[in-house]
C-alpha cells in the first residue's frame, strides 16, 4: 500500500508541477501551526470579492494534499478508481486549455523535517503567510524542538523572491524573526504597536444584546489599522482574537494584490469559520457550544479557553480532550493547560490518557471535586454530558483530530440531523474509523 501511495504522490505531483508551469497562477502559500486554514478561508474571502481565486478544499496541505488542491481534485481514499480519476483530471488540465484561476490558495503542512522545503520549492509562492505558531506547536512530536519546527516552517519566507511579500504574524516572536530571512517585502500582522497591519478595539458583539444565556452571539468586531488608514472590521458568527489574526492576514494579502484596505475589508464580511474551528451551534436543552474540534495544539486550546472565558453565560463548561503529536512536551503542555482552564470553566470534563494530566493539575490545584471529571473517549464524555447540562450553559469542546470529539458535539447539539452540514469528518471514511 505504500508503495502506491509513493507512486500516486509521484504522479500527481508531476502533474501539479506541469499545470502550474502551463497556467502560471499566483500563489498565496499559508502555513504555521495555529489558524492555517481559517487564515486560508480569509483570504479567499478577500481575493474573490476581485479576482478568479481558489484555495485548496478542507485541509490538503501535505504532499498529497497539495497536488490534489493544484488539480483541483477530491481525496479518493482507498479508491483505486478514484485515484485513477484524479490522475486523468490532471491530464485533462495538462492536454487541453481548461478554465483555470488566476489565483490559488494553498495551505502547507509539516509533519517532519524537510516538509515546507520539499513542497515550497515547487510551489514557489508570490506571498507567504505564515500564521502563529507558538511555544509548542502541533506536529513537534517528530523534530528535534520548537526550534526546528520554526525552521521549517520559516523555509516558507525563504522561498520567496525579492518579488515577494510575506505576512508574518508580528505578536508571534518566533515568527516575527523570519522576516531577517527573506528578500521579500514584509507586511506583520497583530494587536502589537509595532504590527504594519494592527487590530484595536476588539470586542465580542450579540445580535440583540444578549449573551448564550439569554441571546444569540454574534460575532466579533474589530478596527483594523494599515499605513494611516483605519477600517472597521465585522465578522459574523466567528469569535476569539485568533480569528482577528486571521482576517488581519487576509488584508494583508489583500493590499499586496493591489486591493484598497476598504474593498478587503468589505470582502471579509462574508467570512464563515469552517466546521470545527471555534463554531458556535446550538445545543439541547438552551445550551450553546463552541465546538473546536478539529484538530488541538496548545496555543490554539489557551486561545478556544480564552474565549470561553470572554462569553458571559450561567456555567461555562470545558471539555479538553488529549493534545496528540506534542512527544516529549506532552506531559507538560497538558499539565500547563490546567492553570487557564480553572480560570474560565466552571466545570471541566477530559477526555483520554493525556488530558488526564490536566485534570490531576486542577486536583491538584483544589478544583472542585465534583465539577471534574475524566473520560477515556469521546462517546462516554458525550453521555455524562448530556446528563448534566442545563439552560444558559456555554460548552467548549476542544481536542486533537484522532479524539473524535465532534462525536460529543453531536451527542448534545439541537439539531444533530445538521450534522453533516456543522460538523468535521462527517465523510463515509471517518465515519468508519
Amino acid at each position: 500500500m505504500k508503495i502506491l501511495k509513493h507512486i500516486i504522490v509521484a504522479i500527481l505531483t508531476l502533474e501539479a508541477k506541469l499545470i502550474l508551469k502551463k497556467y502560471q497562477p499566483r500563489i498565496v502559500a499559508v502555513t504555521g501551526s495555529v489558524g492555517k486554514t481559517s487564515t486560508k478561508e480569509a483570504i479567499f474571502c478577500v481575493l474573490a470579492r476581485k479576482f478568479n481565486a481558489r484555495r485548496s478544499e478542507k485541509s490538503f496541505n501535505s504532499e498529497l494534499g497539495v497536488p490534489l488542491a493544484v488539480i483541483g481534485a477530491p481525496n479518493a481514499w482507498y479508491s483505486v478508481f478514484g485515484w485513477l480519476a484524479n490522475i486523468f483530471a490532471g491530464l485533462k488540465l495538462l492536454v487541453l486549455r481548461r478554465p483555470y484561476p488566476d489565483i490559488l490558495i494553498l495551505e502547507l503542512g509539516a509533519d517532519r523535517q524537510g516538509d515546507i522545503a520539499r513542497l515550497a520549492d515547487w510551489v514557489r509562492p508570490d506571498i507567504a503567510v505564515i500564521t502563529p505558531i507558538g511555544e509548542v506547536p502541533v506536529h513537534v512530536e517528530f523534530f528535534a524542538g520548537p526550534e526546528d519546527v520554526a525552521q521549517e516552517k520559516a523555509k516558507l519566507a525563504e522561498a520567496l523572491t525579492a518579488k515577494g511579500t510575506a505576512v508574518l504574524n508580528g505578536d508571534d516572536l518566533t515568527v516575527l524573526e523570519m522576516r531577517d530571512k527573506t528578500t521579500a517585502k514584509v507586511i506583520t500582522v497583530g494587536f502589537g504597536e509595532d504590527s504594519m497591519m494592527r487590530a484595536s478595539e476588539y470586542k465580542l458583539v450579540a445580535r440583540t444584546g444578549g449573551s448564550p444565556a439569554g441571546g444569540h452571539p454574534d460575532g466579533i468586531t474589530f478596527k483594523a489599522d494599515y499605513e494611516g488608514s483605519s477600517v472597521p472590521v465585522r465578522l459574523h458568527d466567528v469569535f476569539g482574537k485568533q480569528i482577528v489574526y486571521a482576517a488581519l492576514s487576509a488584508l494583508g494579502v489583500g493590499v499586496a494584490m493591489g486591493m484598497n484596505l476598504i474593498e478587503a475589508a468589505e470582502a471579509l464580511s462574508t467570512y464563515a469559520a469552517p466546521a470545527g474551528r471555534l463554531k458556535l451551534i446550538k445545543g439541547e436543552k438552551e445550551t450553546w457550544i463552541l465546538d473546536d474540534t478539529y484538530n488541538a495544539s496548545p496555543l490554539a486550546a489557551h486561545a478556544a479557553l480564552d474565549v470561553l472565558k470572554d462569553f458571559p453565560a450561567r456555567r461555562k463548561l470545558a471539555v479538553l480532550g488529549d493534545m496528540l503529536e506534542l512527544g516529549k512536551f506532552t506531559i507538560e503542555a497538558h499539565r500547563a493547560m490546567a492553570d487557564h482552564a480553572k480560570e474560565c470553566a466552571d466545570i471541566v470534563f477530559t477526555v483520554g490518557p493525556r488530558a488526564k494530566f490536566i485534570a490531576d493539575e486542577l486536583s491538584a490545584h483544589g478544583f472542585d471535586a465534583e465539577k471534574l471529571q475524566r473520560f477515556s473517549s469521546a462517546e462516554e464524555a458525550g453521555h455524562a454530558l448530556e446528563k448534566i447540562i442545563q439552560p444558559g450553559d456555554l460548552i467548549l469542546v476542544k481536542g486533537s483530530q484522532s479524539m473524535r470529539m465532534e462525536r460529543i458535539v453531536e451527542e448534545i447539539m439541537a439539531d444533530p440531523a445538521e450534522k453533516e452540514k456543522l460538523l468535521v469528518r462527517q465523510e463515509p471514511e471517518w465515519q468508519g474509523k
